[in-house]
């Protein structure tokens, strides 16, 4: 259970990427809510995780498990934070957000599965595209 751990800002518990590596060590799982041309290139490297986007997280939110700490995660930690708004109104109550997300996990070396033929480009994340060149490297 999250009950101490973490900060509580506006009824959300956020969590650090390097809290959310301890607890999904212990047993949390991960919802990650990214495209799944984010995921391609860099995923959490958690021993459990469901992705999913938030569309079908909002209509299959019986589907996730509500006996198990869950942290839900996304590239900044905006997303994911309506998303535990949500699943908290629907009474799911072991919950935290990834502060940061995946940039913040990035940032903090912790342990990411990498497929480079899947290197997004683009000069921010809104024009973000999967690499053209199947080589892995940069264009």
């Amino acid at each position: 259970m999250f009950k101490y751990k973490g900060n509580t800002i506006n009824g959300i518990r956020h969590f650090s990427p390097r809290e959310v590596f301890e607890e999904c060590s212990g047993g949390a799982i991960l919802l990650d809510l990214r495209r799944e041309s984010e995921i391609g290139y860099k995923s959490f490297d958690v021993e459990q995780i469901i992705t999913a986007q938030p569309k079908t997280v909002k209509e299959n939110f019986n589907d996730l498990p509500k006996d198990k700490p869950l942290i839900v995660a996304d590239n900044a930690g905006l997303r994911s934070k309506e998303i535990v708004e949500f699943l908290q109104s629907k009474g799911f109550d072991n919950l935290a957000n990834l502060a940061g997300g995946m940039f913040e996990w990035d940032k903090d070396n912790l342990p990411l599965i990498i497929n480079n033929n899947e290197r997004l480009s683009g000069s921010c994340l809104c024009v973000m595209r999967p690499n053209k060149n199947k080589s892995g490297d940069k264009k």
